[in-house]
């Protein structure tokens, strides 16, 4: 049983009556959003009889999983033999330069020829990192000076890509949320250049969120949408945090799909979403 359930079993049984207040901050804590709460104490209350511990655990999982989508495919090369270019965005702190070595890694297992760029470039701290981690994986890396253009280190990892022919091109991108305009203006000009040399990219646009800073995650996840239209989402500190409904909330309103999660800081706690693993296990 996860952790969130848990504490709602634990909290619930053996009491008299449900204390229907109580009920909605807790889930209102668990980062499901007031919208999904309403529909689940709703239903629990239109029950007309005595609401067991069993039957909040079994409409939640049921609202859940009616809600989040079918798990994603495969991430697969493309046919044409260029690059799948999968941009990685989200503030710093979320765990996005970890998301992006941990992504490189799992594909390489599964056989695939993989690169990473070292976008973010006003930070010192993020490029040195992915060299780190793209040694330990033995996995080429493109960066640039300190400071440089983004796009320029992007542009040239792209080239490098396509003449090695490289499958994966995994690009980590600046975390600063300084100013909406200026970081739209970055990301925009990034998807510019990388269609220069392939009309078509980028192919898969992802967002770190980190599971434990609950709406600041939704608020985040609005914010680069808005600047680059995101198609998945990779959600950080799952490991027993008890807060995987911001996962829910942010597909329920953006509708940004959950693709991997992470569980801890070694590469292979890394994982591609299964709907139901995360609505028995995880929640």
């Amino acid at each position: 049983m996860a952790g969130f359930f848990k504490k709602l079993i634990n909290k619930v049984t053996n009491r008299a009556e449900i204390d229907w207040e109580e009920l909605e901050a807790d889930l209102i804590g668990a980062d499901l959003g007031a919208r999904l709460t309403m529909q689940i104490v709703d239903e629990l209350q239109e029950m007309g009889r005595k609401v067991s511990a069993e039957d909040i655990v079994a409409v939640t999982k049921q609202h859940i999983a009616e809600i989040l989508p079918d798990d994603f495919a495969a991430l697969t090369p493309r046919s044409d033999g260029l690059p799948h270019i999968i941009l990685m965005v989200g503030v710093n702190g979320t765990g996005k330069t970890t998301s992006t070595a941990k992504l490189a890694s799992s594909l390489k297992n599964q056989g695939h020829s993989v690169m990473v760029a070292a976008a973010d470039t006003f930070r010192a701290a993020a490029v040195e990192q992915l060299e780190v981690w793209a040694g330990r994986l033995e996995i080429p890396i493109v960066k640039g000076a300190p400071n440089a253009d983004p796009s320029s280190v992007c542009y040239k990892a792209h080239q490098e890509a396509i003449q090695s022919g490289t499958q994966f091109l995994i690009i980590d991108t600046a975390g600063r949320l300084h100013t909406r305009h200026n970081l739209m203006a970055e990301l925009e000009k990034i998807q510019r250049t990388i269609a220069k040399q392939d009309p078509s990219a980028p192919h898969t646009k992802m967002i770190v969120v980190d599971a434990t800073t609950g709406g600041n995650a939704l608020n985040q996840a609005r914010e680069f949408n808005k600047a680059i239209a995101l198609d998945s989402l990779v959600v950080t500190k799952l490991d027993g945090s008890g807060k995987g409904g911001i996962v829910v909330s942010i597909y329920q309103e953006l509708k940004i799909a959950p693709r991997y999660i992470g569980m801890g800081e070694e590469a292979h706690q890394f994982k591609a979403f299964q709907r139901q693993e995360f609505v028995e296990e995880i929640m």
